[in-house]
């Protein structure tokens, strides 16, 4: 059986900056060839020089299906993926990009409500453009951002519509989180991204709420405390054959890391899906916060997984 297609080497095709300190990519096959299907709000990796992969929501929606557009912010104090792609990458070089995961899932029956702080945009403009191309209405957008919206041209349709409100922080406040989320009422789905404070504050409001009427999305891994009451268990590599027990102490990303598993690792955190790999022997404890319950039940995010029994068996 032919192994699936993980990783494709697209062209920039283009590359500009909408706003300063803001860089948005288009990546096109080089021969004009449809790319693999996404859902809205999907990631995808960039594979860039020096080892680096850094993951990024695609900004166009699933049916602009012959290319994937990216925004990244300069960051001053990043790891180093957003000073590349601001400094080094130009337009007819090629670069390594996985297929894409993840995406959103919307409220049919109930309005969905987007709240985004600066860059934090970037998944909901590929979810609000599908929604506009499907002809709906049950949504709304809370934008805030220090200064002209980065993206607003790729919105200008839900712009027109009044389904999008905007905060330039610089002259308004922002707007009152309680408030805001209250006004939907009791069925409506909240999606944000954003800054850590907006993050923390929306997830302790709707923290009582069920799983499907909420969705968080951060850039940034909490930082990940092992569990002591983990006890050492062996991590199986089913493909290979390879085994190796893993200690509390060292965890099992750096015990895969010693044992050359056929792994990416991209935020090292939980936050991002990158390290998603099938398990067919634990049962792992998750950590992570992109798996669905279902998608739990035959896949792990290695990067901050333990295990409940003696063996992990991963299908790598």
């Amino acid at each position: 059986m032919a192994s699936p297609i993980k990783h494709l080497q697209l062209l920039v095709q283009a590359l500009d900056e909408p706003v300063p300190g803001v860089k948005r990519l288009l990546l096109a096959d080089q021969d004009g060839w449809r790319l693999p299907a996404f859902r809205p709000g999907a990631h995808i990796d960039l594979h860039l020089d020096g080892g680096l992969v850094r993951t990024y929501s695609l900004c166009n929606e699933p049916e602009d299906n012959r290319r994937y557009i990216v925004a990244v912010k300069k960051e001053a104090n990043g790891r180093g993926g957003s000073h590349y792609i601001h400094e080094t990458l130009r337009p007819g070089q090629t670069i390594g990009v996985s297929v894409p995961r993840g995406g959103l899932e919307f409220a049919d029956s109930a309005m969905n409500v987007f709240i985004a702080g600066g860059i934090g945009i970037t998944p909901f403009v590929s979810a609000i453009r599908t929604l506009e191309r499907q002809g709906r209405n049950d949504y709304v957008l809370h934008w805030a951002s220090m200064g002209p919206p980065s993206l607003g041209d790729m919105l200008q349709p839900a712009l027109s519509a009044g389904r999008v409100h905007l905060y330039d922080t610089r002259r308004v406040a922002p707007p009152d989180l309680g408030t805001l989320i209250r006004q939907y009422g009791d069925t409506a789905k909240v999606f944000c991204c954003g800054p850590g404070g907006m993050l923390d504050a929306v997830e302790a409001l709707v923290a009582d709420w069920p799983e499907d009427r909420k969705h968080i999305e951060r850039f940034v891994a909490p930082a990940h405390t092992p569990d002591p009451s983990v006890k050492p268990y062996r991590v199986v590599l089913a493909k290979s054959g390879r085994e190796k027990d893993v200690l509390p102490e060292i965890g099992l990303l750096a015990t895969l890391e010693s044992m050359d598993a056929d792994i990416i690792v991209s935020c090292g955190g939980g936050i991002c899906g990158a390290c998603r790999t099938p398990w067919s022997e634990g049962p792992p404890i998750h950590h992570d916060r992109v798996l669905t319950p279902r998608e739990r039940e035959r896949e792990v995010c290695v990067c901050v997984a333990d295990c409940a029994g003696p063996t992990l068996v991963l299908d790598i």
